[in-house]
């Protein structure tokens, strides 16, 4: 369990990252550069976006300025991105990833998914992501909104088992039977919207928890899946709600609340069911 900002967790690859980052998903390229540079300067260090995202380049810049403000290094950031759907062949996956680390101004990712497993055409990427890892273009290989089912079709060929499944993950879509088949497979589960994109918040049994502990809804969230070692990405475009949702280390939750918590699963998805999602 990560009890900082700065607290990296080990991949089964030996590469660590910080289980706490900076998601840019829907902010406009030109918003992005700032974004990721308050970021950066308000203690971020993992710096999450996509090719279909629209956004590297000015993610990118915002890398840039943020290690320009802070004295940072390359090295002391975890980038990710992403490979979209219609360039899943080997070939058009190379040349995704290339196209990406141009725009990024990066020499190297971090990490590096597959964004959808789309109608599980995703051996050749997988394949092509494997050969940037030979390389060292890529410091890790994962995935993305992978089902039970996709993770054991790709594990009947792949060469590297996956460091990362990133999946939508909330208190009403709790994903306990994945979470409990990538621990099994030593595979970290990374949550993209852990906050329901902001439906989460009204929810009453939240609130009173939140009362309780005099917190917001949003920090009793991300405490309850930092107890849980669930590694987040969380989108934020202002500096003040970057640095209240890094504000969960001074708490912990009882038991009792996190089962309450718990019973909140309804499995129920605000984004695309993977099984029903080609793009």
């Amino acid at each position: 369990m990560i009890n900082s900002l700065n607290d990296r967790i080990m991949l089964n690859n030996g590469t660590a990252i910080p289980g706490l980052g900076l998601g840019v998903f829907q902010i406009p390229d030109a918003d992005t550069a700032q974004v990721v540079a308050n970021g950066i300067k308000n203690g971020y260090r993992l710096i999450d976006t996509a090719q279909i995202y629209g956004n590297e380049a000015g993610t990118g810049a915002g890398i840039k300025a943020g290690l320009t403000a802070t004295g940072l290094k390359r090295a002391d950031l975890f980038v990710t991105s992403k490979v979209w759907n219609d360039h899943l062949s080997y070939d058009e996956t190379i040349a995704a990833f290339e196209s990406s680390l141009k725009k990024l101004g990066l020499d190297y990712l971090d990490l590096y998914l597959i964004h959808w497993p789309g109608d599980n055409a995703f051996q050749d990427a997988w394949r092509a992501l494997e050969t940037l890892y030979k390389q060292g273009k890529i410091k890790a290989i994962g995935v993305s909104n992978f089902q039970i089912h996709h993770l054991q079709a790709l594990a009947e060929f792949a060469e590297i088992t996956p460091v990362i499944n990133q999946i939508e993950t909330h208190p009403q879509l709790s994903q306990l039977e994945m979470r409990e088949y990538a621990a099994k497979h030593d595979i970290k589960v990374q949550a993209w919207s852990p906050l329901m994109q902001g439906k989460i918040l009204d929810n009453a049994v939240l609130a009173k928890i939140a009362q309780k502990y005099n917190k917001s809804v949003a920090q009793i969230v991300l405490r309850w899946d930092v107890q849980q070692n669930i590694l987040l990405v969380v989108k934020s475009v202002r500096a003040e709600r970057m640095l209240s949702n890094a504000q969960i280390f001074d708490f912990e939750l009882a038991p009792e609340d996190m089962d309450q918590i718990n019973a909140l699963n309804e499995n129920l998805r605000v984004g695309p069911n993977p099984d029903e999602f080609d793009f």
